[in-house]
């Protein structure tokens, strides 16, 4: 979470690290257990999420999934989101050294080519085609990922080549 000078909400993003060294990254959308602490317990036996994005299938390990991003109306247009990406990323790298960085991600912010701000090197269709009843949700979102060798390159890139040298 990121506070104005006043102390208020100005940003928030999330992100998560999953050991999904048994398991893939597909299994555990379609289990729901990336959507309720125990789906047994809190999910409608209507839920459902489908993952047929192939890569999804591949990602396994430690994974960092990065999710939801808000920026206050007032702090967009001014590149906030490609610095907490960047911040994202380097804060997941140094604290879990995951094998992917995953994310879901609507169709649009492809198309406005927000994706790229965010570094997400690539893209699939049927991320998560997902059902939740109670919430009302109904998506499709893409598959969102870097390997673990881009990740360490976007962070050293970061940390060397656009940083100013001092005189």
């Amino acid at each position: 979470m990121g506070v104005d000078k006043n102390n208020e909400v100005a940003l928030v993003q999330a992100a998560r690290r999953y050991d999904l060294s048994h398991s893939c990254f597909a299994e555990h959308l379609e289990s729901l257990k990336a959507f309720y602490a125990d789906p047994a317990i809190h999910a409608h036996p209507q839920d459902r999420c489908t993952c047929t994005a192939p890569t999804a299938r591949k990602i396994t390990g430690k994974v960092a999934y990065h999710g939801d991003f808000w920026l206050r109306r007032d702090f967009r247009g001014q590149g906030m989101p490609k610095i907490m990406a960047a911040i994202i990323r380097g804060v997941s790298f140094a604290m879990w050294a995951p094998d992917f960085v995953c994310g879901l991600a609507e169709r649009w912010l492809l198309d406005k080519g927000v994706l790229a701000q965010y570094g997400h090197l690539h893209h699939e269709p049927g991320g998560a085609i997902l059902q939740l009843v109670e919430e009302g949700i109904v998506d499709d979102d893409l598959l969102v990922w870097l390997t673990s060798e881009e990740l360490r390159s976007l962070v050293d890139r970061h940390d060397r080549s656009e940083l100013p040298m001092a005189p």
